[in-house]
């Protein structure tokens, strides 16, 4: 089947000749001839009368010539929302970002982005960072934003991969203030204190394996030359880690952006010294292959940003 057979049937039915229909359609008249032929072998089945010299469609072309403009319609439709949707995609930015900094580095660098002239259209997905890298590596999203450290292992370190930072943050462990500290409502001490000893570990409360910042934790205290003799106790997205920490389950390891205000009131103390801190960059992070003009654009924009927030 040709869908020119369907057109030049249409064609020859509405101007009842040949020869006009073959103007129409911008052939010769054979070969118009030759294609309408081919389509009523494709059918079995004559679909003009080619005896008189009025030429007119049989019963089965009268059967058929409606299903064939049927067919043409649905087509030409199917084609115009494919454009469209192809040009609503490519003028949509497609984000991958970690839980946490979707909630809160996000919205309002994402606004500072556009209103330095990126103004299309947005799309985000929150997954953990496992499954940021694995969509920009699929081609799925076009960005990703992320916490980042030399430790931090990553398929996206080659050199078919691009990154920008855009702000820093620092991990530090943290813990509920023991009863006593509660209290007395000020110098408060953590219930649980690094570094422990391996005859009494401190409960750890311990990232997912696919988050980032757990990635990051891992290499710090396995390139840490004291031990921190921790016992991992749960295992959760950040959110969930800060809020088990506050009610005294254990200590972790949680961006300062994140529990600022938490270490402000004393619901949260360090765990302990700076020794145990471990600076983190934000990354946006892209594919070096180019990529749509709305993606490009915007590309540009961030980094303006960036050199603006340093």
């Amino acid at each position: 089947m040709d869908l020119n057979w369907l057109e030049d049937l249409v064609a020859v039915a509405e101007e009842e000749s040949f020869s006009k229909a073959a103007k129409r359609r911008h052939v010769t008249q054979p070969a118009l001839s030759r294609r309408v032929r081919a389509l009523e072998e494709w059918l079995g089945t004559p679909l003009f009368e080619r005896t008189t010299h009025t030429l007119a469609l049989t019963p089965a072309g009268e059967s058929f010539r409606p299903i064939a403009e049927d067919v043409l319609r649905r087509l030409l439709m199917g084609r115009q929302e494919a454009l469209e949707v192809a040009r609503l995609r490519a003028e949509t930015i497609y984000f991958a970002a970690t839980h946490a900094l979707s909630q809160t580095f996000f919205p309002q660098w994402i606004h500072q982005v556009q209103s330095a002239s990126a103004t299309a259209a947005v799309q985000l997905v929150a997954v953990n960072f496992a499954s940021c890298e694995q969509m920009l590596l699929d081609g799925k999203v076009q960005f990703i934003l992320a916490h980042y450290h030399p430790g931090l292992m990553t398929g996206l370190d080659c050199d078919q991969f691009q990154r920008i930072e855009l702000g820093t943050d620092t991990l530090i462990p943290v813990s509920a203030p023991s009863n006593s500290s509660r209290r007395r409502q000020r110098s408060a001490e953590p219930c649980h204190t690094l570094p422990a000893t391996p005859n009494k570990p401190l409960p750890y409360l311990a990232y997912h394996p696919g988050s980032g910042v757990g990635r990051i934790v891992a290499s710090f205290l396995e390139a840490s030359e004291q031990p921190a003799c921790l016992a991992p106790s749960f295992s959760a997205p950040v959110m969930l880690l800060i809020d088990m920490a506050r009610k005294g389950r254990g200590v972790t390891w949680a961006p300062r952006s994140l529990v600022r205000a938490d270490l402000a009131a004393n619901r949260l103390v360090p765990a302990g010294g700076k020794d145990w801190e471990i600076a983190i960059s934000i990354c946006l992070f892209r594919s070096r292959a180019r990529s749509t003009k709305a993606a490009e654009t915007f590309w540009s924009a961030a980094k303006k940003v960036r050199t603006a927030l340093e």
